[in-house]
């Protein structure tokens, strides 16, 4: 069964746009948890305009399922990552000003970058996964880095898959295909849903963790967070 983490950035958005507390980005990771999720996503931006980083260092000690935390390897983050240990970090490269991550990395270009900064989150038990274009050179950049695994960018995907289009699913299928003879593991995230994660899991061989928060915490709303997980799990199994 492919696991599900979810992504609560969309809750800290909601918290700053009033201030305050409400609603409490810890209480509801626990939650999300308590529902069946099998981790818990976050992805602080350097303005901090929705995850903080002091929400990272308090999620912390209530996080026991997987904890991923996904973001661009500046300096800042890179610390963050180091003092926070999550189970996972996803290396994404998203500029600083980008309302939400849209594109992987080039693997080959930025290798050396890329080799030096997995070995010291490596070095501290921490799981690296690299955000990637289903591109298949890219699939053996990825490899080159020593990265544990690689995230699929899957944009392209469900805005096809919406369209009607089944087709988009096989440069993913392709590459995760080669991920797993290269001994890579296969994770995918971005603009997954409860209409197209079912036939997406299905068609990805080896898919262990997809991450998901705006069309979940959307879906909720109509639904209800504690229905909805079940939804996603049901679909993973």
């Amino acid at each position: 069964m492919t696991k599900l983490s979810v992504n609560i950035n969309k809750i800290a958005t909601l918290r700053n746009s009033r201030g305050g507390d409400v609603p409490n980005v810890v209480e509801f990771a626990k939650d999300v948890q308590r529902f069946g999720a099998e981790g818990v996503t976050i992805h602080p931006r350097p303005d901090e305009r929705h995850i903080r980083y002091q929400d990272a260092k308090d999620l912390k000690p209530e996080v026991y399922t997987e904890y991923n935390i996904e973001g661009n390897p500046i300096k800042s983050f890179i610390d963050l990552v180091l003092e926070v240990k999550p189970t996972q970090v996803t290396l994404v490269p998203d500029a600083e000003d980008a309302i939400t991550s849209n594109a992987g990395w080039d693997t080959i270009k930025h290798k050396d970058f890329l080799v030096d900064i997995i070995k010291e989150f490596q070095k501290n038990n921490i799981r690296t996964s690299i955000f990637v274009d289903p591109v298949l050179n890219q699939i053996e950049g990825a490899k080159e880095t020593g990265t544990d695994r690689i995230e699929l960018y899957t944009e392209s995907f469900a805005h096809q898959y919406s369209l009607g289009n089944t087709n988009a699913i096989k440069p993913y299928t392709e590459c995760a295909t080669l991920a797993n003879s290269l001994g890579l593991g296969v994770n995918a995230g971005h603009d997954l849903s409860l209409d197209n994660i079912e036939f997406f899991k299905e068609n990805i061989p080896g898919l262990l963790e997809v991450s998901i928060g705006h069309a979940l915490i959307a879906e909720s709303l109509y639904l209800g967070i504690e229905n909805v997980v079940q939804m996603y799990l049901h679909k993973l199994k």
